[in-house]
């Protein structure tokens, strides 16, 4: 805990050691001012000693961008594509059949929680899918819908006292507006019962790895802490995704939760509703409620957004400010995810009730820049293995990892669209960096430019 207790301290202190200043730049991404080549080894061993950082990466899959139907065979045809993301947990969004009484055409009305959506597959699909992934070094994660289902799954007339009721009659979840879905009563140990066996069905029967948990704040936490429990009992090493904020679920049993303040402020910052400052202090009330050894899940768009709000192109002003948005969040501390869609900057919002095909040859450019990207993040999975040190330099985002001999990793992100100049930390000036994007060596000056929306990846040498 020292470590979370802290870490406002240390950025303090980072901010009165490591000065840094922001003037205007020309907007060329080759223009480095005050800055020499010089060659560098290709290859560069990972310092000794240190914890490697967190190498997950977990990639929304929603079934309805994939095909009109038979989409986890799609799904299963992209997964090479897929894992070129540096992607190695594929999250799928919810499989099973969706509820058509009182239906809205949400996913998250289910049917049959042992079931799978004929639109999408069949149980021998998403078993030939999971198996494909695995073979691939990748793991799979369900989407899971605890809170509640469907007007027509069986439940409601083969157990009515498994939903909460008034005046003899179930009741849809009070206050959600989710009037296409019955609420569960989770004082029925019956019903807890066969949600878990639910759950374990998928984890022993077909062999996913764990599950996202769809409104995890709607269902008890010693629910969650049992059922984790036994699914820790089948397999130990299961990935435990809850959609809440609330630090509580991290005790329930939950490896991993939602950066929901991040998430949700970060296109405010490109909106100009507020500062860098700001959305770094809302990161870092956020990291100082997560326990060692657990995690943030950390997007710039997912399924909910990409439906109400918006494309990444709109709420991060263009491609460049949606790369930009994603290089920050990547490589600050927690899980990147990625939504399907978003690597093909698709323009314009990803509604999830209803079909929104993708072209995935439509944008190779841009798909490749994140294969990059995320090539670079594993590959210095060793020298991000401490907490940065974060530093704002006006408009610049500023990250450092230092290892223990003083070197490591110094990356820039511009949150603006015009280039900016930044200073680099006094001890670095004359250091021999290697700009992993461009796989080159330099010798860093007193000032850097970022090119508009930009950012650097500097190991130093």
């Amino acid at each position: 805990m020292i470590k979370h207790l802290l870490r406002l301290t240390a950025v303090l202190l980072v901010a009165c050691m490591y000065i840094s200043c922001e003037k205007p730049g020309k907007d060329d991404n080759s223009s480095d001012a005050g800055n020499t080549p010089v060659e560098v080894p290709s290859v560069i061993t990972p310092p000794s000693g240190d914890p490697a950082g967190n190498t997950m990466v977990i990639y929304e899959a929603n079934p309805k961008v994939f095909a009109g139907s038979k989409s986890l065979n799609a799904i299963e045809s992209n997964l090479s594509r897929i894992k070129s993301l540096g992607v190695n947990v594929l999250w799928l969004m919810p499989i099973y059949p969706q509820g058509k009484k009182n239906a809205v055409g949400s996913p998250y009305c289910v049917r049959d929680y042992k079931g799978v959506n004929s639109d999408f597959g069949t149980i021998d699909d998403i078993k030939s899918l999971v198996s494909s992934a695995h073979s691939k070094g990748m793991k799979v994660i369900l989407d899971w819908v605890a809170n509640h289902t469907s007007w027509d799954n069986a439940w409601i007339t083969e157990h009515p006292e498994w939903y909460t009721q008034e005046n003899g009659a179930i009741i849809s979840p009070k206050g959600m507006g989710w009037n296409d879905v019955a609420d569960l009563n989770y004082n029925s140990t019956e019903m807890r019962t066969a949600m878990k066996e639910a759950m374990l069905y998928w984890v022993e029967t077909i062999g996913v790895d764990g599950f996202r948990c769809d409104y995890t704040d709607g269902v008890p936490t010693d629910f969650w802490k049992d059922a984790i429990n036994a699914l820790k009992n089948v397999k130990k090493d299961i990935i435990m995704l809850g959609e809440s904020s609330d630090g509580k679920y991290y005790s329930a049993g939950f490896d991993m939760l939602y950066a929901w303040g991040y998430a949700g402020n970060l296109p405010r910052l490109y909106s100009g509703a507020i500062s860098l400052q700001e959305l770094i202090n809302i990161y870092n009330n956020e990291m100082d409620s997560t326990p060692l050894g657990k995690t943030r899940m950390r997007y710039i768009i997912n399924h909910d957004t990409a439906s109400s709000d918006g494309s990444p192109i709109s709420l991060y002003k263009s491609d460049r400010g949606a790369m930009a948005a994603f290089v920050m969040s990547a490589f600050l501390e927690g899980v990147p995810m990625i939504y399907s869609s978003q690597e093909v900057a698709y323009p314009n919002k990803v509604n999830f009730f209803n079909n929104v095909i993708m072209n995935w040859s439509s944008n190779t450019q841009y798909q490749d820049e994140y294969a990059e990207v995320m090539k670079v993040y594993h590959a210095t999975a060793p020298w991000r293995g401490k907490e940065p040190e974060i530093k704002m330099a006006g408009n610049v985002l500023s990250i450092r990892y230092k290892t223990s001999d003083g070197k490591g990793l110094l990356i820039y992100v511009n949150t603006k669209s015009n280039a900016l100049v930044v200073t680099p930390p006094k001890e670095l000036q004359k250091a021999v960096v290697k700009d992993l994007m461009k796989e080159e060596g330099l010798i860093l000056g007193s000032t850097l430019s970022i090119a508009g929306n930009g950012y650097k990846i500097l190991q130093i040498v």
